[in-house]
């Protein structure tokens, strides 16, 4: 391999670094240990990993060649392997690399795990779905990479993205404690409710802005995307499933949130329970549902969901014929703090957070007659721009990252 072959994939790369800006960077850039030789980045389609990296090597290298990024469903892979690559860079003095896609390469794993023991002094940071679970028995990564997680925008971050307010992120322990002095510091500069409300509509996804009008149609043909292409890259199943998967997206997308009759759900679909469960979780470590049940998830025991949003107000727009203003209010809570805590359905109120803190979730009429007396227990309230006591904005559960 020399230089003339690689050259393909050197355009690209210049060509992407030169049109991305450093003006707003991502939560999750800050938290990375981008010092660890092999850092794995796992999201959804859309929210921004490859424009994270690409910031990554912008701001640290002075000479960007002295680094490399490539995405690894680029057609060059046809006819080249990952290893020849590596091995081109890395005798010509490259020792950072940056992989995009990595789940789109046959045999990623054992691959990664053979480059990082090879090449003891070269950092490599990858992007993958958010569905990857990495198989510890055959080739076990664990132990060699830090792995992070990037979610969608918080509505702190649409904030800054838009240009309209900077601010640090709040944890849930100090915003119920003092959610009024940031409320008052907030809604003093901004009109915080004409903001939350297209923040519902268009701001989870970055690529809004790009997008335009034809938004709602991107996200539809993102998780097109999502099913057709990287389900099938990253569990082993037949084109019948995946067909099935997108028919139990729109059975629930009619409807959510949406409490799971799994009997009458299999019969739809013409498949096992077990499938159909799998195919729920599946849709969910993919970003486009959000499951809740009375039991902290686990991946190796599939339990049955209790209820079933879908995972952002955003979906709710390009998916769902039934935007009320009930769904979008839930939706948005279980996005934005189910993103960072741990999110289960309680038996009264709408939810528990991190074990601990109970919610209802309503309008300015909300009481607190269903969780009298519980402690710890709060009302996120919306269309308030300032609450007070236990009654909290709404808009506030957005400043949470």
């Amino acid at each position: 391999m020399n230089i003339n072959d690689l050259q393909p994939l050197v355009t690209i790369y210049h060509r992407l670094l030169s049109n991305v800006n450093l003006d707003f960077k991502r939560y999750l850039y800050y938290k990375i240990n981008w010092n660890t030789r092999l850092v794995a980045i796992k999201g959804s389609r859309g929210v921004g990993k490859t424009t994270m990296i690409l910031q990554r090597i912008k701001e640290s290298f002075y000479n960007v060649d002295e680094a490399f990024y490539v995405s690894l469903d680029n057609l060059w892979f046809k006819t080249h392997s990952l290893e020849d690559l590596v091995e081109y860079f890395y005798t010509h003095g490259v020792i950072n690399l940056f992989f995009d896609e990595v789940h789109k390469y046959p045999d990623w794993i054992a691959i990664l795990k053979n480059i990082y023991d090879n090449y003891p002094d070269l950092n490599i940071v990858y992007t993958g779905s958010s569905m990857l679970e990495i198989d510890y028995s055959k080739t076990d990564l664990s132990r060699r990479q830090s792995v992070y997680t990037l979610n969608g925008l918080s509505f702190r971050e649409y904030l800054e993205y838009e240009k309209v307010l900077n601010i640090t992120s709040i944890n849930i322990t100090n915003l119920l404690e003092n959610h009024v002095k940031y409320a008052i510091d907030i809604t003093g500069k901004i009109k915080v409710l004409q903001h939350f409300d297209k923040y519902l509509q268009v701001g989870y996804y970055p690529f809004f802005k790009e997008a335009g009008d034809d938004y709602n149609m991107r996200l539809a043909e993102i998780i097109n995307l999502v099913i057709d292409s990287d389900l099938p890259a990253v569990e082993d199943i037949t084109f019948a499933t995946v067909q099935k998967t997108k028919k139990l997206l729109m059975i629930i997308a009619q409807s959510v949130p949406f409490i799971p009759n799994i009997s009458q759900l299999c019969s739809q679909l013409e498949t096992t329970r077990d499938l159909c469960i799998k195919l729920m979780y599946t849709l969910h470590k993919a970003g486009i549902l959000y499951l809740m049940s009375e039991k902290i998830k686990s991946y190796k025991q599939l339990i049955k969901p209790d209820k079933i949003f879908l995972n952002s107000t955003n979906l709710m727009y390009a998916l769902s014929s039934n935007v009320n203003d009930g769904n979008l209010r839930e939706t948005f809570f279980a996005n934005q703090v189910g993103n960072i805590y741990s999110l289960i359905l309680p038996k009264i109120g709408d939810f528990l957070v991190d074990e601990k803190y109970l919610f209802e979730v309503g309008g300015k009429g909300k009481t607190f007659t269903q969780i009298a007396d519980i402690k710890h227990s709060f009302l996120a309230i919306d269309d308030i721009e300032i609450g007070n006591g236990n009654r909290i904005p709404l808009w506030m559960f957005g400043l949470l990252y």
